[in-house]
């Protein structure tokens, strides 16, 4: 069984900041790729950043020079430090983590239950 779990979402005014956390637990034999997505009401999921088990990162245009995602691979975990908040900024943030559990022998996608980030004065 594998368990993603997020936590730092909440509101904030127009050129704010705030962190996301991410703790991947359970049965792991290995973590890839982790990622945080989101989704904003009426909109599809959309993914926000990325970064491989090297530390190798990629962004969407619409963060890119704002938010930095960053990982512990020893604390299976991964941040998102997002800075200058805007209110199209608003969404459910999901963490999605790439697992190869153990005793398995294909990597898995999971998904966290997902945290409200609002951007709004």
């Amino acid at each position: 069984q594998v368990q993603l779990v997020e936590s730092g979402g909440g509101l904030v005014q127009p050129g704010g900041s705030l962190r996301l956390s991410c703790t991947t637990s359970g049965s792991i034999r290995d973590l890839n790729r982790m990622a945080w997505y989101r989704q904003a009401p009426g909109k599809e999921r959309e993914l926000v950043a990325r970064i491989t088990y090297d530390g190798n990162t990629a962004y969407s245009n619409s963060v890119k020079g704002r938010f930095t995602i960053s990982r512990d691979n020893a604390k299976y975990t991964v941040d998102l430090q997002m800075n200058s908040l805007k209110p199209e900024d608003t969404a459910v943030y999901y963490c999605n983590s790439e697992v190869l559990p153990d005793g398995g022998t294909m990597y898995q996608f999971y998904w966290g239950q997902g945290t409200q980030v609002t951007v709004s004065s």
